[in-house]
């Protein structure tokens, strides 16, 4: 079958691709082997956590671009990125919502004790930008062991507890059992009533976020009414449930509007002639199926995606052979202590403006495969906090240069 786009990588910047290839009409495949870093790290939308406190976002991303020319902020520009924001924005109408404070970063509490700067939070967890000591209870779960009650609860001088949901403090318990299990009413009842018990005074209830994995917002109203006091969830270690939700926000709402999936096989081989892509092999051992298309998206991410390979020597891009922009040398990846800002973290596909890939002399590779995501060269996702961010705007706005072709 023939496509207008064909998008290879199912993380947030080839759903986000296909989102904006959509509203533009067009006939879109969507081809991966699973749901990308959305189902590790994605709790809420990094944009920029490095900006001073109380920037505005577009001033902050204003200043960046400028000093950062070859950043994927650079390329994709201060405008676009706010638009593809508001477009990622649009699918989260409440009462699930993501939400911005002032629109500038805000601090919120982790799993780990900690605070970090985020840009748009899932409202289930606003309630943890602004937190005071002694007012909160946490919650944890017997068997759960990535969410540690007592640790959060020591530095805020507040109180915690760690409750069972299967009626046994025998066995372990997943993040994805978890949210199953809240979401069925007499589990949350007991659970419910049994805070409420141990409440000595707290204003606020703060659970792992793992209230449900359909309707959160609904699961924490009705703990709420249950104990008699705002609830709120907390970012946790991975994997992240509100990852999960954000994915099959986007795999319902694409589906919906005509997107085909092809999900759990990989790209085994592309078709090239030329500077032009003609379509892709798509193995279903023992068939391999050929789709084509007018354009292409690559955004399988970097090393834990496989969108970026390492052997003892290179870091490759192993489907289109694409040059990687890395340190001459191995032994220059990575500086001496772990602190380090370390070379390999900048490493990715170089592109010209318009997020088609470029050769080591600045001439376009491909004149119809674009580039988006955590592949592309010149950031730190993890220094900058820009993660969702560039994945968003670098998804957005590949399929709007694509779709001018």
């Amino acid at each position: 079958m023939h496509y207008d786009l064909i998008i290879i990588g199912t993380g947030l910047s080839g759903l986000m691709a296909a989102k904006t290839a959509v509203d533009a009409g067009k006939k879109v495949l969507l081809v991966g082997k699973g749901m990308g870093a959305l189902a590790l790290f994605s709790n809420t939308i990094d944009v920029l956590g490095t900006l001073p406190a109380r920037t505005k976002l577009a001033e902050g991303l204003s200043r960046w671009v400028q000093d950062h020319p070859e950043h994927p902020y650079g390329k994709v520009g201060v405008e676009h990125i706010l638009g593809a924001l508001i477009s990622f924005s649009s699918l989260f109408t409440r009462p699930y919502a993501f939400v911005s404070q002032g629109d500038q970063n805000s601090d919120i509490l982790t799993a780990t004790g900690t605070f970090r700067s985020t840009y748009l939070v899932p409202n289930t967890m606003l309630s943890g930008t602004s937190l005071r000591q002694g007012e909160i209870l946490f919650v944890g779960f017997k068997g759960f062991k990535d969410f540690y009650a007592n640790y959060l609860a020591h530095p805020l001088n507040c109180r915690a507890i760690t409750l069972s949901l299967s009626g046994s403090s025998h066995g372990e318990l997943t993040a994805t059992a978890i949210a199953r299990l809240l979401e069925k009413d007499s589990i949350r009842k007991r659970i419910g009533e049994e805070v409420k018990k141990q409440l000595r005074g707290e204003v606020r209830v703060g659970f792992p976020a793992l209230l449900g994995l359909n309707d959160p917002w609904a699961i924490k109203g009705d703990l709420e009414n249950l104990i008699g006091t705002e609830v709120f969830e907390i970012p946790t270690l991975p994997p992240s449930i509100p990852g999960k939700r954000i994915f099959s926000t986007f795999r319902d709402w694409l589906l919906r509007k005509g997107v085909s999936f092809l999900m759990g096989y990989p790209v085994s081989k592309v078709v090239l002639k030329g500077k032009r892509c003609e379509g892709i092999h798509v193995s279903h051992p023992p068939v391999a199926n050929v789709h084509t298309a007018d354009r292409f998206i690559l955004a399988t991410g970097r090393f834990l995606g496989g969108g970026l390979v390492a052997d003892e020597m290179r870091i490759h891009e192993p489907l289109f052979s694409l040059p990687v922009s890395q340190p001459s040398s191995r032994l220059d990846w990575f500086g001496r202590s772990f602190f380090d800002d370390h070379p390999i973290h900048y490493a990715g596909v170089v592109t010209d403006s318009s997020l088609r890939p470029v050769d080591e002399r600045g001439e376009r590779i491909l004149e119809n495969v674009w580039i988006a995501g955590s592949m592309l060269s010149h950031h730190h996702l993890i220094k900058e906090k820009s993660r969702e961010g560039i994945e968003i705007s670098t998804g957005y706005m590949a399929a709007k240069e694509a779709l001018k072709t």
